[in-house]
């Protein structure tokens, strides 16, 4: 995760550093004296966290997550108690750590903002396999035929035509590769060499450079083989 600390104090963003440094999933991408330098990072880059003071001159720390319109995981750092209450009415703050921040702590609170940022990308896939239509229309011999999108496991490509593979029938269609991806959901399926768009629900096994789909081998030019292996589910 990308992280970024913000602290008025230049010992304290030390030390916090230095705690993030322990942990390898983290990476700190910037340290800022005041809210209004780290809101210029910001609106040009994108974190996964943020460790922030709440007393800053001119600008708390609250204050700074007021105007964050798509706020990352946000830990707080302070030396003051008694804002915690207030610290929870927001969603994106997971934590909030004392000074001075014991390690066993720290690592706590990085454990719980993984665990929120794996839940959001959870809730986002969710989202976008809500939205895809579930079926579109193929025309053959002057006849609509409506596919069953998720029935789909193959398309394959050839010439100036494309062959639907379906769980019940399959359909060649005159048309393009490009154009038939478009429809298909992202969640869902993968083009994984220049003649074919799997999906991925449908996979049986996978061996070197190749998958099997059904009675199919397909196989998966080596640009694609890494986008496939982070789309499936690996124990």
């Amino acid at each position: 995760m990308n992280c970024i600390i913000i602290d008025d104090e230049r010992l304290a963003r030390t030390i916090i550093k230095t705690l993030c440094d322990e942990i390898s999933s983290l990476q700190v991408v910037g340290e800022f004296p005041n809210a209004m330098q780290a809101i210029k990072h910001l609106n040009e880059n994108e974190v996964d966290l943020i460790f922030l003071d709440i007393h800053m001159p001119d600008f708390t720390g609250f204050d700074f997550v007021k105007t964050l319109k798509n706020p990352p995981s946000i830990v707080l750092t302070t030396s003051d108690p008694k804002f915690a209450i207030e610290a929870f009415q927001y969603e994106c703050i997971v934590d909030y750590l004392l000074k001075p921040i014991e390690t066993d702590r720290f690592k706590m609170a990085v454990e719980k903002a993984k665990k929120q940022q794996l839940l959001n990308t959870k809730v986002e896939e969710n989202n976008a396999e809500k939205t895809y239509e579930n079926d579109f229309y193929i025309n053959i011999d002057r006849r609509l035929i409506k596919i069953d999108i998720p029935s789909i496991y193959l398309v394959e490509a050839k010439g100036d035509y494309i062959h639907i593979k379906t769980e019940d029938k399959n359909y060649t269609v005159h048309s393009t590769l490009k154009k038939i991806e478009e429809k298909l959901p992202d969640s869902l399926f993968l083009k994984i060499h220049r003649s074919y768009i799997i999906n991925l629900k449908k996979i049986i096994d996978i061996e070197d450079n190749s998958v099997l789909i059904k009675k199919d081998v397909i196989p998966v030019s080596r640009s694609k083989r890494p986008e496939l292996m982070k789309r499936l589910d690996l124990l």
